[in-house]
């Protein structure tokens, strides 16, 4: 009899362990696509199906194991950072990977549909809510469905007559087919009109520049990115009398399309408390042969002042395989700041941390991309392969690396700004601006309360009080 409990123990046992080990869409696989997947895959946005429904994910349960089992879905690149962790990781688990490819083994079961969780409720049109501000192009532009690439700025005056601080913005494409990316300029000199009012069609040629000296900036946008608020303390300003110009980047899809590009601004009646800066990290150096695999480029930038890092923006074109950025600390450890092991020309984002790391005076950072200019490389435009060197066309190659950083006070902001000027020279083999220029930039920025882009008596007075306190100046 005792054997016979024992058997039937057994029996039960092994039957609550196959029943508990079989994921259900209700309990299992629902909560993982609310969560990771629905935000594109619902009907209205970019993604080509729905998977808000058991009947939408059932009949693509194959898929859906594959997918995630190749961390092809959902869209994140970026490697876990040892500094922290970026706004918006859409990492999937081993564990949550592991439960796809089980549901689809299994058959795909529903489950009990009082497991399911509540289903998401999103934001729809504008995702940080209405804009302060909505700023369009005054005309579109027209794509042809074949061709180069094509590099266009816009100008859009800015109706506004005040100063602005701008907490986030977000870039909305009218044919997002074909606007890989876009970087936003501020111009107080009305340069950029000049040159939109000499080129018949909307907008104007260019893409090593705008074509003026950019009073400030409003960061940028590429495939894939999703708008993020400033971290506390940190705006863009807007001066009086500045228009926004966009450069766009295009790329022919096959279709001519026509672009008309909406940009809509988020305020904030808070003055900036820290200034962001970015340290660039740019290379024009690429030549790489035909047939070869490893090809690597890396560049380097030693840190003269603590900094809080606040994000990095990548970017390459489709040779490009691997890409990191590596901090090596003054104690002699090698941090992982962002590492993007298998890069991908549609799908670019630029990554913002949630707690934003410091990484300290002394630290070295450095830039290394890797490239495959092989017949076995899938996304090599060539067929045979040929060289590829530094440009910008789709099908020429880039080293580009932008780290947005803060560093501590006033003086910090100076000893960055000169060490980047010396980056830039030896980047680029250019004069950048000299220290003087430097230091009358940072001190106008400071002290110019009204943002008119001078010094006032009062303003000027304020700014020598500081500017005493400096060591070794008088």
């Amino acid at each position: 009899m005792n054997a016979l409990r024992a058997v039937i123990g057994v029996l039960l046992c092994a039957s609550f362990v196959r029943a508990e080990s079989v994921p259900t869409y209700s309990h299992d696989i629902a909560p993982i696509v609310y969560e990771h997947c629905a935000s594109c895959h619902r009907p209205g946005e970019a993604a080509p199906f729905s998977l808000l429904t058991y009947e939408d994910a059932a009949k693509r349960a194959k898929l859906l194991s594959r997918v995630t089992g190749k961390r092809y879905m959902p869209p994140w690149k970026a490697e876990p950072s040892d500094l922290g962790v970026f706004l918006d990781e859409r990492h999937l688990t081993d564990a949550q990977i592991d439960t796809f490819r089980r549901w689809y083994e299994a058959g795909a079961p529903r489950g009990d549909v009082a497991d399911l969780p509540p289903m998401p409720t999103f934001r729809s049109g504008w995702q940080l809510g209405e804009p302060d501000m909505v700023l369009t192009m005054d005309q579109s532009f027209d794509i042809p469905a074949e061709g180069r690439d094509v590099y266009r700025n816009f100008v859009v005056p800015n109706p506004g007559d005040k100063l602005r601080y701008v907490k986030a913005v977000e870039f909305r494409p009218s044919s997002p087919t074909v606007v890989h990316h876009a970087i936003f300029f501020l111009d107080r000199t009305g340069r950029a009109r000049e040159l939109d009012a000499q080129d018949a069609q909307a907008g104007y040629g260019g893409m090593l520049g705008p074509g003026f000296a950019p009073s400030g900036g409003l960061g940028g946008w590429a495939v894939g990115a999703q708008p993020i608020p400033l971290p506390e303390g940190l705006a863009w300003t807007i001066q009086p009398r500045s228009d926004l110009v966009i450069q766009t980047h295009f790329h022919p899809s096959g279709k001519a399309e026509s672009e008309r590009s909406t940009i809509g601004l988020y305020f904030t009646d808070a003055a900036p408390t820290e200034q962001m800066m970015p340290i660039p990290m740019i290379s024009r150096a690429i030549d790489i042969p035909p047939g070869e695999k490893n090809y690597t480029r890396e560049l380097s930038f030693k840190l003269p002042v603590d900094v809080k890092v606040i994000g990095l923006t990548p970017h390459a074109h489709q040779v490009c395989r691997d890409m990191k950025v590596l901090a090596d600390m003054p104690d002699g450890t090698t941090k992982t700041v962002i590492h993007i092991p298998d890069w991908d020309f549609n799908w670019q984002e630029q990554y913002r941390y949630a707690d934003p790391p410091t990484i300290p005076a002394g630290a070295t950072l450095r830039t290394i991309s890797t490239y495959d200019n092989s017949a076995d490389n899938p996304r090599n435009p060539n067929s045979p392969p040929k060289r590829i060197t530094w440009g910008p066309e789709s099908t020429d190659e880039m080293l580009f690396q932008i780290i947005r950083v803060v560093p501590e006070g006033a003086f910090g902001r100076v000893r960055l700004a000169l060490a980047i000027a010396q980056q830039r020279k030896t980047m680029f083999g250019l004069d950048g601006p000299s220290n003087k220029e430097i230091y009358q930039k940072m001190i106008t920025n400071k002290f110019d309360a009204d943002g008119d882009g001078q010094l006032s008596a009062a303003e000027r007075a304020q700014a020598q009080e500081f500017l005493k306190q400096i060591p070794g100046r008088r």
